[in-house]
């Protein structure tokens, strides 16, 4: 395991206050943009005592989790998806059009004032309706290094390419961006190759790894309290995560009416997302057996995984991490649709042996029951096949960025 180094000191001549850091998730969709940008905060944070790290989201769950000194949030009004990919209001009665300019307003106001040495865009590199145009515009002008960061898998290959045509992105990444972060490793799946970036976009990315979230201190004490007072049903316990859960009834549903092995429990984690009416089904199904316990919501599954003997989980980027972190036995069943990006990795993860898969259209209570009670086998240990180390990694490309930005300052101030 990469150990994040806990004493790098900070010489910067006269730029002598705390390196600013920003990372912002537009966040439509589920928990994983911000879930990976606090994990890169914590990761950095654990690695650099003087920074100071702002999460901007687009999610109200943001407040639901504890962040360490030094990382603070700014949420803006949330935006969901439809069912044909795009984008509405998640709960304000606005136009598109207007919750944008709102999002764009206060994003620019916040950008200024902070005045970030470097900030990490999630997934777009324009924000969602290209709402981040204005920033970039700003912080280009201040000299703010601005990095791009993207999940090793976005969307099945011409999916990928018609979006970053017509989001003009390869032009945002040229005009924009000194650098671009793969959280993968390319001989899992090369996104440069699949997607076919061009010279100007591939000279700007480095790959590096996986983020294992073993590798860095993640949670907080009143949390790791919560945890250990979970009510956890006696024997192996098998554990269903469904993310945030906005569409996660279809696999909760087949797991609470399958039949796992005798004296074995199960934990369903529904995810803050999930609709409350089908929270109230899923509770209806699960008081009918007392080996099983409902949690809507947990900011860190890691005790959770740490106890289970096996994992059913939709297939996002950062289950999938934990997931291998733990080197459990686990079954994805993963999202389709509006993007097969998790179906892309779930098979690329499953022909290597880290997991098994099981397509939604084969998922039922039959099929589920069968795979909980299949024998145990071993699983291969991810780090020894696969690049791990992203943690370690992208710490270490934070120094080489915020080295350049210290030598510009020093430059600027002798002038």
């Amino acid at each position: 395991m990469i150990k994040v180094s806990q004493n790098t000191s900070d010489t910067r001549g006269s730029y002598d206050r705390p390196w600013r850091v920003a990372l912002y998730s537009h966040d439509g969709e589920g928990l994983g943009h911000l879930k990976r940008n606090l994990l890169i905060a914590r990761s950095l944070l654990a690695h650099r005592r003087n920074v100071n790290a702002l999460l901007i989201s687009g999610l109200r769950e943001t407040a639901a989790y504890p962040l360490p000194r030094g990382v603070d949030c700014l949420t803006l009004p949330s935006l969901s998806k439809s069912s044909m990919g795009g984008y509405l209001p998640r709960s304000m009665n606005l136009s598109v059009r207007e919750i944008t300019q709102v999002r764009s307003a206060t994003l620019n106001a916040a950008l200024h004032s902070y005045a970030p040495d470097v900030l990490i865009v999630d997934k777009l590199p324009l924000g969602v309706l290209e709402e981040l145009r204005p920033s970039l515009e700003m912080l280009r002008q201040t000299g703010t290094r601005l990095i791009l960061g993207l999940r090793d898998i976005l969307d099945e290959s011409e999916s990928v390419k018609r979006e970053w045509k017509k989001g003009n992105c390869t032009q945002a990444v040229d005009e924009f961006y000194d650098a671009i972060w793969v959280y993968g490793d390319r001989r899992v799946y090369d996104p440069a190759k699949e997607y076919d970036f061009g010279d100007s976009v591939k000279r700007k990315i480095s790959y590096t790894g996986y983020l294992n979230p073993r590798d860095v201190p993640t949670t907080h004490p009143a949390d790791n309290q919560r945890s250990r007072k979970l009510d956890l049903p006696e024997g192996p316990i098998s554990l269903c995560l469904l993310g945030g859960g906005r569409d996660g009834l279809p696999l909760a549903e087949a797991f609470l009416r399958s039949n796992p092995p005798p004296g074995s429990g199960r934990v369903l984690v529904t995810g803050p997302r999930l609709p409350a009416v089908n929270q109230a089904k899923l509770r209806s199904l699960a008081a009918e057996r007392k080996d099983t316990r409902v949690i809507e919501f947990v900011s860190d599954p890691l005790p959770l995984l740490c106890c289970a003997d096996r994992v059913v989980a939709m297939g996002g980027y950062n289950t999938t991490c934990e997931i291998l972190a733990f080197q459990k036995r686990a079954l994805i069943v993963p999202r389709t649709r509006p993007r097969t990006e998790q179906l892309i990795r779930a098979k690329r993860l499953a022909s290597l042996g880290f997991v098994d898969m099981m397509h939604p259209d084969d998922l039922n209570p039959a099929s589920l029951s069968a795979w909980l009670s299949d024998p145990p086998r071993g699983v291969p240990a991810a780090s020894r096949s696969i690049d791990f180390g992203g943690v370690g990694r992208l710490c270490r490309l934070f120094d080489e960025t915020v080295r350049d930005r210290q030598v510009e300052g020093e430059v600027a101030g002798a002038r």
